[in-house]
């Protein structure tokens, strides 16, 4: 079974234009197929018949195909709704409705730009619907005006906002619809228990929904600058009602006949509790972003005082000593102070990277003898990964510019491969990250083969191992050094 956009570029030659009406036309069908208590399924022509690329099932009554049918072909002639509705470009629906197994069915010309670029199948199982009430009339005449705008090329609206994105409203949640004044013609009973909620205990039918809504949001604060258009049902757009302890999500869909608006719907629900997790989820973003930035300061303030420190000693092991461990402290501190501006416990190490190591040879060659050169893309790296990496980084570079380049100068290079290779055990894929750091100075001293006899060598070493990773170091054959990593970092959700 291939996806929509799979199945349309291996049947059709559809332009992409139209392949992209087709695509909207599919996020945004539940609401027409939970107004119409109907199974949609998209057929599209091919040049022996017909293919189903899409298929949706109502959330608000009983689905016709217990099996998915996209995919399913059949042959011109066979489907004569489809045929008569691509010819004629109108909804096909017999005078008598032919029934077939309980099931009424219908062919609505999907059109853009004024041409039919495929054809809606529109099942309804009648075999178990019950006399209608009020509120499933309604349904189905909002349904049919829907059918109608897209047999006329008028929906799916061009940026409307349509999905689940932050409680978007779904046909089961409240509904209202408004006539060409605004004015209320009808409202579920969740849409009128939403207004209950807000404060407005009166009569909704007949009442201008813009006026009422001004009434229980008087004196309580900014009002979406978009919420008039919704309320009137002018623009196809989402705006919130918040009064009373209450988030009411609106979205407006304007009904429009032979290019003129006829009124709208309006899809209601009640967000109040998932707009109070996002703002304890903002809350908390934030207080994690200032420990980051406090951890951030007092790190950069141990640096310091470590190099204040080492500057009233006498050149000598213990003043190495505390300049290497000010270096260390301050990529460390880098690394926070990249969190701080995040949303998420993940860093670019790129930025990271360039930062801290053009901060380290700038410090370590005031004179400019030495530069450092960035190849290849790191990515995204979880906390810990970062911090660790960092100090593996500050280390390797500053060896080299120490012990490899000298004073003479040169160049350093750090390059990273980050590619996809299987899982443990042969099972799904992770991440493996190469980093290749490079110096064209003297080369390893004889007999070096990376033992952990320094301090450094051992940070690295064990730092490297927490990467899941292993590491070896050799002589380039031109002169110079390599250091080459092979990382497996965590991977970025758990």
């Amino acid at each position: 079974m291939g996806t929509l956009n799979d199945l349309v570029h291996e049947h059709t030659d559809l332009a992409e234009a139209d392949v992209e009406w087709l695509h909207q036309l599919v996020g945004d069908w539940q609401l027409l197929s939970d107004l119409s208590f109907a199974d949609l399924v998209l057929w599209v022509r091919t040049p022996d018949g017909w293919v189903s690329v899409a298929h949706v099932r109502p959330t608000t009554g009983a689905t016709v195909f217990f099996h998915d049918v996209v995919g399913e072909q059949v042959r011109a002639g066979e489907r004569t709704q489809l045929d008569d509705a691509l010819a004629s470009g109108r909804i096909q629906r017999d005078s008598d409705p032919r029934l077939r197994d309980g099931v009424l069915e219908e062919a609505i010309p999907v059109v853009r730009a004024g041409a039919v670029v495929a054809v809606l199948s529109r099942q309804t199982n009648v075999g178990t619907m019950r006399a209608p009430s009020h509120l499933e009339l309604t349904y189905i005449g909002c349904g049919d005006a829907l059918a109608s705008m897209v047999a006329e090329g008028a929906f799916p609206v061009t940026g409307s906002p349509t999905g689940s994105r932050r409680g978007a409203p779904r046909v089961g949640d409240g509904l209202m619809r408004l006539d060409v004044e605004g004015l209320v013609t009808y409202a579920s009973p969740n849409a009128v228990s939403a207004y209950h909620r807000l404060g407005y205990d009166r009569q909704l039918i007949g009442a201008s929904l813009a006026e009422v809504t001004t009434t229980v949001m008087r004196g309580r604060g900014q009002v979406d600058e978009g919420l008039p258009l919704v309320l009137t049902g002018k623009a196809p757009w989402r705006a919130d009602i918040d009064g009373r302890g209450t988030a009411l999500s609106v979205r407006a869909i304007p009904l429009v006949v032979h290019g003129a608006r006829v009124g709208a719907l309006l899809l209601l629900r009640d967000v109040t509790e998932l707009r109070r997790r996002e703002r304890e989820l903002l809350s908390k973003d934030a207080t994690i972003r200032e420990i980051h930035h406090r951890v951030k300061n007092n790190l950069q303030t141990v640096a310091a005082l470590l190099r204040l420190q080492s500057r009233r000693l006498e050149d000598g092991p213990g003043r190495t000593a505390l300049d290497e461990a000010g270096r260390r402290v301050g990529a460390i501190a880098l690394v926070h102070e990249t969190l701080s501006t995040s949303f998420d416990e993940t860093v670019v190490f790129d930025e990271v990277a360039v930062r801290a190591l053009s901060a380290l040879v700038e410090a370590a060659t005031p004179d400019g003898t030495t530069r450092v050169r960035h190849e290849g893309r790191f990515g995204r790296l979880r906390a810990e990964d970062a911090t660790a990496l960092s100090l593996v980084l500050t280390e390797l570079v500053q060896n080299a510019v120490e012990h490899g380049l000298g004073p003479a100068g040169g160049v350093v290079t750090v390059r990273a491969d980050r590619t996809s290779v299987p899982g443990p055990d042969g099972e799904g894929s992770a991440d493996e990250l190469r980093v290749l750091v490079s110096d064209d100075g003297a080369g390893l001293p004889d007999g070096f083969a990376g033992r952990p006899g320094g301090l450094g060598t051992q940070i690295v070493r064990s730092l490297v191992a927490e990467l899941g990773g292993s590491i070896s170091w050799r002589a380039r054959e031109q002169g110079g050094t390599d250091v080459q990593m092979v990382l497996r970092p965590r991977p970025l959700a758990t």
